[in-house]
């Protein structure tokens, strides 16, 4: 059963004097437990279909459902808690509260959706430990190399045990040897959690290693592979 579908969704912006259409009619079905991966040139519209899958950007025409709840037909205070509790967002550029440290962090999603300080701290410590950084836990993002901030990030987006993740260019600013073990941690957490996973990226290994390759093209997705 599919756990994510995206039917003729438009989607354009208007800045100044310029309309650009970045997405035309994208039809995408990901089933459930599946790995997919987004490819496409840098400026094709790779994030902003990301942010449209997750809700995060309102479509200008067609439907996304997820779980079988259309996100167009919910209210804005319904969507947030229905984002929050579903999805998993993980950003290419971390998008860390300076603030706050590593476990605040990586326990946000759970202050958000108002859960106990006690279960927060808890579920956020044991998230940390599975991606390696318990010992960094009273680091501030600052403190923390691109790597670890990283997995502080996929910690984060999972803290809530997501049905779907979505992925930005997970590794995309991260040497070789960070960006490679990180793949590594992304498919490992996707087998053991059971996930739905998109992922926009530029590598040709972590692409190769989903289910599935599309290719974001002229506002459109096609198969790569």
């Amino acid at each position: 059963m599919p756990l994510l579908e995206a039917k003729a969704v438009d989607k354009s912006y208007t800045v100044g004097t310029t309309h650009l259409t970045v997405l035309r009619g994208v039809d995408l079905v990901v089933e459930k437990g599946e790995m997919v991966a987004i490819v496409g040139a840098s400026g094709v519209g790779k994030s902003t279909l990301l942010h449209v899958l997750g809700g995060l950007d309102a479509l200008d025409a067609g439907s996304v459902r997820i779980a079988e709840q259309d996100l167009d037909a919910m209210k804005p205070d319904a969507l947030t808690a229905f984002r929050n509790r579903h999805v998993g967002f993980v950003f290419q550029f971390h998008h860390l509260l300076p603030e706050f440290t590593a476990l605040e962090n990586a326990g946000m999603p759970m202050r958000i959706g108002r859960r106990p300080a006690e279960a927060r701290e808890s579920r956020a410590s044991a998230m940390l430990a599975r991606v390696g950084l318990s010992e960094r836990a009273a680091h501030t993002p600052g403190m923390l190399s691109g790597g670890e901030q990283q997995r502080v990030a996929i910690a984060r987006a999972l803290v809530m045990d997501p049905a779907l993740l979505l992925a930005d260019e997970p590794t995309g600013d991260l040497d070789e040897p960070t960006a490679e073990s990180l793949h590594d941690l992304l498919r490992e957490m996707h087998r053991e959690r059971g996930l739905t996973s998109v992922i926009a990226t530029h590598n040709p290994r972590l692409a190769s290693a989903c289910d599935r390759v599309l290719r974001l093209e002229d506002g459109k997705l096609r198969e790569a592979r």
